[in-house]
């Protein structure tokens, strides 16, 4: 599982590109700003207008050409496959990298799942694995909606992060990712492209902000609660997650072609 989403900046700026807000050159770079070279591979019988371990640039221009139209985020964990259509060897990758995109090209729809891409000491960047998906479109989700959800999680998790001055239990990082919060809504995220909506921008923001949170009080693994006190805490982080991802979704696809 990659620690940088990379699903969310390649929906975002492929639906600007192909909806005319960015060019295919800045809307790549853009996306691998953050996360190194990405490469599409391309398994023998896939029908993929390209060779294996294509540079994104000449991927995604190569499907452009045989009818790419949509870019759709997907970010399912097990238990919640949010985004994902089947089929099942798609749905089966995606929950395991937690992250995937769902592209229509044509008649079909494909589905793109990063993995890391390492090579030798230095080079790290990314590898998107096509798959088969279902010819379906999957749930719309409404900035609004969206927004109201988060907020109402985050309102219901009040109680297990508390003060945002009053947290040193969980740790420095933790602390800080809970303190860029306020910021939120001045500081704009850098997945999202040009036509985005500024409640998009704004969604964006706070959903990647809370979602470091999530990361970090997961890792911190709850040392020294009691059962009841875990218990609370899972629940209560299994609702931010969940609010957190179908914010994102809804951000990050704000603009689809078509």
């Amino acid at each position: 599982m990659l620690r940088e989403l990379s699903s969310a900046p390649l929906v975002a700026w492929g639906n600007a590109w192909l909806s005319g807000q960015a060019g295919l050159d800045d809307a790549v770079d853009a996306v691998e700003r953050r996360t190194g070279p990405h490469v599409v591979d391309a398994p023998a019988g896939a029908g993929l207008p390209f060779e294996p371990g294509a540079p994104l640039r000449a991927a995604l221009a190569e499907l452009r050409a045989a009818g790419l139209t949509a870019f759709r985020l997907c970010l399912p964990v097990p238990g919640d496959p949010l985004g994902l259509v089947g089929t099942a060897e798609l749905n089966m990758a995606a929950i395991e990298a937690r992250e995937a995109v769902l592209v229509r090209v044509a008649d079909r729809q494909l589905g793109l799942v990063p993995r890391e891409d390492r090579r030798g000491s230095s080079y790290v960047g990314v590898c998107w694995t096509p798959y088969p998906a279902a010819d379906t479109t999957p749930e719309y989700i409404q900035l609004a909606e969206a927004e109201y959800r988060l907020n109402l999680a985050v309102r219901e998790c009040t109680a297990l992060f508390g003060r945002v001055d009053d947290i040193a239990p969980w740790g420095p990082e933790v602390a800080q990712a809970l303190a860029d919060l306020r910021d939120a809504d001045r500081a704009p995220t850098d997945g999202l492209a040009p036509g985005f909506p500024q409640r998009a921008h704004r969604l964006a923001a706070l959903a990647d902000r809370l979602a470091v949170v999530v990361r970090l009080a997961d890792v911190s693994g709850g040392r020294g609660l009691s059962a009841s006190q875990m218990e609370a805490r899972r629940t209560a982080l299994g609702l931010l997650d969940r609010a957190v991802r179908r914010a994102r979704i809804a951000a990050y696809t704000a603009v689809v072609p078509g």
